[in-house]
């Protein structure tokens, strides 16, 4: 599955109200809490803190992927949030300006660390990332990632 098939502007939250990590993670968290693949949201968001709890989902470069391999989703699924003033991850101690959420049932190991390995290496790039701060709109954010060969 290639990520421009699943960034979609309605799981994209232009500026993160909550400045702590865990506020935020929710905040992200919760634009798929109707979506048809989460077969149960709850029980989602609790292995997504738990895994955030055993180790710092900060990659660097002010980005995060909090993440669960769950059988509480049907197929892979990702929210994003962005926060301007940025939001501190006391375990990296590290300042976030963006915050993806996945999540990828058990199944999908190696569907879920290629998608992971192309998003760290198109959120190295500054300017990636510059167009991602400056995005008007979700639907602008969105495409970003269809730019670039990898996303796609």
């Amino acid at each position: 599955m290639k990520l421009v098939e699943l960034i979609q502007p309605k799981l994209v939250l232009l500026e993160i109200k909550e400045s702590k990590r865990t506020g935020a993670i929710y905040e992200v968290a919760k634009l798929l809490e109707k979506d048809p693949d989460v077969l149960n949201f709850q029980s989602f968001y609790d292995e997504l803190l738990a895994r955030e709890r055993l180790e710092a989902t900060s990659l660097g470069y002010g980005v995060a992927f909090p993440h669960a391999r769950t059988d509480h989703v049907k197929k892979m699924v990702l929210a994003v949030g962005r926060s301007t003033p940025g939001v501190l991850f006391e375990s990296s101690g590290e300042t976030i300006h963006f915050i993806f959420v996945i999540g990828t049932p058990r199944r999908m190991v190696t569907e879920y660390l290629a998608l992971v390995g192309a998003m760290a290496r198109l959120l190295r790039n500054q300017e990636v990332r510059k167009k991602l701060m400056t995005a008007q709109t979700p639907e602008e954010f969105v495409s970003v990632f269809a730019e670039d060969p990898e996303a796609v």
